[in-house]
């Protein structure tokens, strides 16, 4: 189990990632689109936590709830770390 989570958590940072530059590009330096993969997967995270204490075992592609959970809050943290600091870097004025 936890090497599937290690897995999907991997693949979770980059899609937030990947997505998260592709919606700063795509937007105005004013808006705040691009964190919105993160938070979005970071309340998905949540969900899943929470219904992982309130049901009882589901697998998912070999992972409980609560690995799901762990993974997509990891993928938020790193992916919302490293948007915060393309955004900075690419709002500095030289």
């Amino acid at each position: 189990m936890f090497q599937s989570v290690l897995t999907i958590g991997a693949i979770l940072v980059v899609a937030v990632i990947v997505l998260s530059l592709v919606l700063l590009k795509a937007t105005s330096k004013d808006s705040y689109t691009g964190y919105f993969p993160g938070i979005g997967v970071g309340l998905a995270g949540l969900v899943f936590l929470m219904f992982a204490a309130s049901i009882d075992k589901v697998e998912i592609m070999g992972a409980g709830l609560g690995g799901w959970g762990i993974a997509s809050l990891f993928a938020a943290a790193i992916g919302l770390i490293i948007t915060a600091l393309a955004d900075t870097y690419a709002n500095v004025k030289a």
